[in-house]
């Protein structure tokens, strides 16, 4: 049966200006970082992307080497485009991202204008679209020229194949580089995707400050801290799990002391009437930098969970000042070293 998205999808669920441009993006948005590759349940998949677009979330992420293996959740969006997607794609904003290893050689990394136009090139393909609604480039190169990487952009914008594009994971400094090229070629720079959670501060040390001042818009990756900020853990590491994978969650990270911490912090969520996921969310959404929260999903129940957090976004000062004592010391710090360079490996 063809699937039919709800009439009352724009309902309920809040949509944010990005920055000072004309583009808003629901207030969290689906990434297929983890759960939509080929080694994944393609229903599943499917099925969460038809639930949040029946709840009013218009927004996917994806970039060229999600899987696993490289390029199969493009690959997969693909096919969902085309089984359910095809007739809203005009309510849909959907990005991808370059800058990680994807093929090999030396024209498959990081920020050469040869292996972003190339990459985004294979990613219009994998998906079968067009023309992406934003493209990023995925992490700061440090070989490569950032008038390179920027005229990249342009370029990618310029022949149609992005709308807007944004950078991932930049510091405020290299935000300020960047902006200055981009705005000088008159190119539609209007987001940064840094990551960002109760766990992982490292963007209030000056980066949400300069996307205020540059008026650029945020869309908050990891807010749930790769799973940490959830239940999951408190009692051991299930099977099923990225720190059992050993994956984007390192299984240093879930010390004694750090699962004590994660234990405060639910019941802080338990007395405002959430569950520990849905006050992570809310947190990075308390900021008015920030555009957007972008969740990952591995089941329908899963993604309702998050998307409830919307129900309950104020926080009192006592709740932040608590939510400020367990959640900003010690071995937890490990994520302030790594993320203004690249995601977790």
């Amino acid at each position: 049966m063809p699937y039919v998205a709800a009439d009352e999808r724009y309902t309920s669920l809040p949509y944010r200006r990005v920055g000072r441009s004309g583009l808003h993006l629901p207030a969290i948005s689906l990434g297929l970082w983890q759960n939509f590759g080929g080694t994944d349940v393609f229903e599943t998949g499917r099925a969460i992307l038809r639930r949040a677009f029946d709840r009013g979330v218009t927004h996917f992420d994806l970039a060229n080497n999600y899987g696993p293996p490289y390029g199969s959740a493009e690959a997969n969006f693909g096919r969902w485009m085309e089984m359910d997607f095809r007739p809203y794609r005009d309510e849909l904003i959907i990005s991808s991202k370059a800058g990680y290893d994807m093929w090999p050689g030396p024209y498959g990394n990081f920020g050469s204008r040869k292996y972003l136009i190339a990459s985004c090139d294979q990613s219009l393909k994998r998906m079968g679209l067009d023309y992406l609604d934003i493209f990023y480039h995925h992490r700061p190169d440090p070989e490569t020229p950032l008038e390179e990487t920027m005229g990249a952009l342009d370029h990618i914008v310029r022949s149609g194949r992005a709308l807007y594009v944004g950078i991932s994971s930049y510091s405020p400094e290299l935000t300020r580089k960047a902006y200055k090229i981009l705005k000088e070629q008159g190119t539609p720079f209007v987001i940064h995707q840094p990551s960002y959670s109760m766990l992982n501060r490292w963007v209030e040390d000056g980066l949400l400050d300069t996307l205020a001042e540059l008026g650029l818009g945020c869309i908050a990756f990891s807010p749930l801290a790769q799973g940490l900020l959830t239940r999951k853990y408190l009692n051991g590491v299930p099977a099923d799990s990225r720190a059992a994978r050993e994956g984007s969650l390192k299984p240093q990270m879930l010390t004694a002391e750090n699962i004590e911490r994660i234990r405060k912090l639910t019941a802080i969520a338990e007395a405002r009437g959430q569950s520990l996921a849905q006050m992570a969310i809310a947190w990075v959404l308390r900021r008015p930098e920030v555009t957007s929260a972008l969740i990952g999903a591995r089941t329908v129940e899963q993604l309702d969970d998050s998307l409830d957090a919307l129900k309950r976004l104020d926080f009192s000062e006592g709740e932040l000042r608590e939510i400020d004592v367990h959640a900003q010391e010690g071995e937890i710090d490990l994520w302030r070293k790594q993320s203004q360079v690249k995601k977790d490996d």
